[in-house]
C-alpha cells in the first residue's frame, strides 16, 4: 500500500457513533478537573468500543462467532475511533503547553509501533485478496453446474477440477506439513513454485501435484511483504516492551499504553483471519505481551475477554488445518465439501435425485460466494483505511515533535 495512495477518510458506514469523539472535545472545555478528566474519559471510551466487540449472548444460549468478515470490519473500525480520539488527547496535551520529554518519548514509542503494524496491513490485504481467489474459484465449481439444461460429464470434470485447485490452496503449510498423509503430501509438493511436476504413475497423482505446483507460483508472486517475513515475529515485534505503566507514572502513559495493547490485538486478529506468511505461530500465546489486570484499567475486561475468544478459535480442531479463522473461509470449505461429495456420488448421466443433491449443493455454494464478494471489497478497503491513518498519524507525530523541540 503505497503512502501517495492516501486520499482521505474512508466514507463507508460506520458501525460506531462519533458522538463520542466530539463528546471528548465538548467535555474537555467544561470539566474543571482538566487533563486527568479527559485521560480517564478517553479510557471509558476505550472500553466501550471494546466491549462492543465482545460476542454477546444468544437467547438460545449460542455465542455469536468472533472473526467473521462483519466482525473485524467493526474492530477495524474500533480502532480507528480509538486512534482518532488518542490523537485528540494528544494534542489536547500539547495545547496545555509542552510536552515533557518523558511524555513525547512515550507518544513517539507508540508512533514506531504503530508503524511496524503497516507490514500487517499490507499481508492482511494480500490475505483478502487470497480468499477473493477462493471465493472465484468455488464459484467457478458452483457456476457450470448451475447452467441451464442436462449436466453433462464435461461439466462434472471442469466443477471438479475447480475444486481441487481450491483445496490446494485451503491447505495451511505449516499445520499441514507436521499433520503428516495427504495434507502433508500436498503442502510439500505446493512449494514449488516454478519447476515442472514430476511425472506420476497415476493421473490422479499427476494432477494433485500439478495443481499444487501451479498454486505455489500463484501464491509466491502475491505477497507485497518479504518471502522471509513472518506475522509471528511482526507480531512480538509489535508488544516488545509492552508493559503496563507504574503507578507513579501519570499523563499520557496509560493511554499510551491502551493503544499499544489495541494496536496488538487488532494486529493478531487481522494474521489469524486471513492467509498470512507464518500465520500458524501467531496463534500460539508465546508471543502476547503480559496482559493487563483487569482491575487496572476499565478497557482491559473486555480487550482480555476477546484475547481469550481469539485464543480460543484457534485451538478449535476444524480450524487447524485452515489457511484463515476467517469465518467466511470455514463455510467456504464446508460447501465445497458438500458439493464435492455430491459429485462423487454422482452417476454419469445425472438424473432423478442425484442430480438435484448435485444443483442444491451448487446452489448452496454460490450463495456463499456472492456473500463473500459482498463482504471483502469493504473489508480491503477497510484494511487500507487503517494504513494510512498510521501513515497520517506518525507523519503528524514527527511535525509536532519538531515543532516542540523548536
Amino acid at each position: 500500500m503505497p503512502v501517495t495512495d492516501y486520499q482521505g477518510s474512508s466514507a463507508s458506514p460506520s458501525p460506531f457513533s462519533f458522538g463520542s469523539l466530539l463528546s471528548l472535545r465538548r467535555d474537555h472545555a467544561t470539566m474543571s478537573s482538566g487533563e486527568e478528566a479527559d485521560l480517564e474519559l478517553f479510557q471509558r471510551h476505550l472500553a466501550t468500543y471494546l466491549g462492543e466487540l465482545v460476542p454477546a449472548e444468544a437467547p438460545d444460549g449460542t455465542v455469536e462467532e468472533i472473526l467473521s468478515v462483519s466482525w473485524i470490519r467493526r474492530l477495524l473500525e474500533a480502532f480507528i475511533l480509538c486512534q482518532e480520539e488518542f490523537r485528540v488527547v494528544v494534542a489536547q496535551a500539547r495545547r496545555r503547553g509542552a510536552l515533557p520529554a518523558a511524555a513525547e518519548k512515550l507518544v513517539a514509542e507508540f508512533h514506531e509501533r504503530a508503524v511496524k503494524a503497516l507490514d500487517v496491513c499490507n499481508a492482511a490485504r494480500d490475505g483478502v485478496d487470497q480468499v477473493r481467489r477462493f471465493e472465484r474459484l468455488a464459484d467457478i465449481a458452483a457456476s457450470v453446474l448451475l447452467a441451464p439444461g442436462e449436466i453433462h460429464e464435461g461439466q462434472l470434470r471442469r466443477a471438479r477440477k475447480a475444486i481441487s485447485d481450491l483445496s490446494v490452496l485451503l491447505v495451511d503449510d505449516t499445520t499441514a506439513a507436521a499433520s503428516g498423509g495427504v495434507a502433508s503430501f500436498l503442502a510439500a509438493h505446493r512449494n514449488r513454485s516454478f519447476g515442472r511436476a514430476r511425472a506420476s504413475p497415476s493421473r490422479a497423482g499427476a494432477a494433485v501435484v500439478g495443481s499444487s505446483a501451479s498454486a505455489s507460483h500463484f501464491r509466491s508472486l502475491s505477497w507485497s511483504v518479504s518471502r522471509t517475513w513472518s506475522a509471528s515475529r511482526q507480531l512480538q515485534a509489535i508488544g516488545a516492551g509492552l508493559t503496563a505503566p507504574r503507578a507513579h507514572e501519570g499523563g499520557l502513559a496509560a493511554p499510551v499504553y491502551a493503544m499499544g495493547c489495541i494496536l496488538h490485538y487488532t494486529s493478531w486478529a487481522l494474521v489469524t483471519a486471513v492467509p498470512c506468511p507464518d500465520r500458524s505461530s501467531a496463534l500460539l500465546a508465546h508471543h502476547l505481551p503480559v496482559a493487563p489486570a483487569r482491575a487496572a484499567f476499565p478497557w482491559a475486561p473486555p480487550l482480555l475477554s476477546l484475547q481469550e475468544r481469539l485464543t480460543e478459535e484457534g485451538k478449535r480442531k476444524d480450524r487447524r488445518s485452515s489457511c484463515g479463522l476467517l469465518k467466511e473461509i470455514h463455510v467456504l470449505e464446508k460447501s465445497t465439501q458438500k458439493l464435492a461429495d455430491a459429485i462423487d456420488a454422482a452417476p454419469i448421466p445425472l438424473f432423478g435425485d442425484r442430480e438435484v443433491d448435485v444443483r442444491e449443493a451448487a446452489a448452496e455454494l454460490a450463495a456463499v460466494c456472492a456473500a463473500m464478494r459482498d463482504g471483502l471489497e469493504p473489508l480491503e478497503k477497510q484494511v487500507r483505511e487503517v494504513f494510512h491513518r498510521i501513515v497520517r498519524s506518525r507523519v503528524e507525530g514527527l511535525d509536532s515533535s519538531m515543532h516542540n523541540a523548536d
